[in-house]
């Protein structure tokens, strides 16, 4: 990996307060670590931090850090804090290092090219782990491990064994069995149907005007018919009594 420079202020003052308003002002505040010096407080420039960064793969690359009043030294980034949701970059951990002393990082992963299971068999990419652990001189750490998968078909994958590094510079520490890429089966339509009728089932009933109880579907017509039994009685009763007259209406008179 190759060296990039890096420019930084030191600054006395920390907190919240303070840090707030550096980051007003236009600089992040960072600390530099190292283990033959005390840690050292600096701030530098957000712009430039952030063109810094812009298109790489990966945080952690090397730096030729220049930091004002202080010796040049080598340094890796360890760490970025940034704002949960304006993403702006809130603080910078650095780690001073030695060029001739191995060290642990995190390596990015980049898969290029597409399977054959996906563009053939209709399958899916499951990107299992995106990095791996190596152990190696700050000098020969690679900026990426770049893994083909154009080769993998349904139900295939590649491990960690399958990235390919230079043995004699790069000693990789994840296990070589871990899973980094697979191509799964396509998911069968059937397995939606039963949702989707289920979901069509469970519809929720539309509720309208209040229903009626029991005793007044049972009261009403019971006091409608009781209307229509007296009505007829009472036209049963008037009916003799209106022959009756006719019949006496229609009798001869005696002479």
């Amino acid at each position: 990996m190759k060296a990039v420079a890096l420019k930084a202020e030191p600054r006395t003052l920390q907190g919240k307060q303070p840090s707030g308003r550096l980051r007003r002002s236009g600089s992040v505040p960072g600390i530099v670590y190292g283990s033959e010096h005390a840690p050292q407080l600096v701030q530098l420039n957000e712009h430039d931090l952030v063109q810094f960064l812009k298109g790489r793969t990966s945080e952690h690359f090397l730096l030729d850090l220049d930091v004002t009043g202080c010796p040049p030294c080598k340094a890796l980034i360890k760490e970025i804090q940034r704002h949960a949701v304006s993403h702006r970059i809130e603080h910078v951990d650095l780690n001073a290092i030695s060029m001739t002393r191995k060290l642990r990082i995190e390596v990015p992963i980049k898969l290029v090219g597409e399977p054959v299971g996906v563009a053939q068999q209709g399958g899916v990419v499951d990107h299992m782990i995106r990095s791996v652990l190596v152990e190696c001189l700050p000098s020969d750490i690679p900026e990426q491990f770049i893994l083909d998968i154009a080769g993998l078909s349904v139900g295939e994958r590649f491990t960690v064994a399958n990235i390919v590094v230079d043995a004699a510079k790069i000693t990789v520490l994840s296990a070589p069995g871990l899973s980094v890429v697979a191509v799964a089966a396509p998911r069968a339509e059937e397995e939606v149907a039963p949702t989707a009728a289920a979901g069509a089932v469970a519809e929720p009933e539309v509720l309208t005007a209040k229903k009626p109880e029991e005793g007044e579907e049972a009261a009403a017509p019971a006091g409608k018919d009781a209307g229509k039994k007296e009505a007829g009685k009472e036209g049963a009763k008037a009916a003799p009594a209106g022959d009756a007259a006719k019949k006496g209406a229609e009798a001869p008179k005696k002479k």
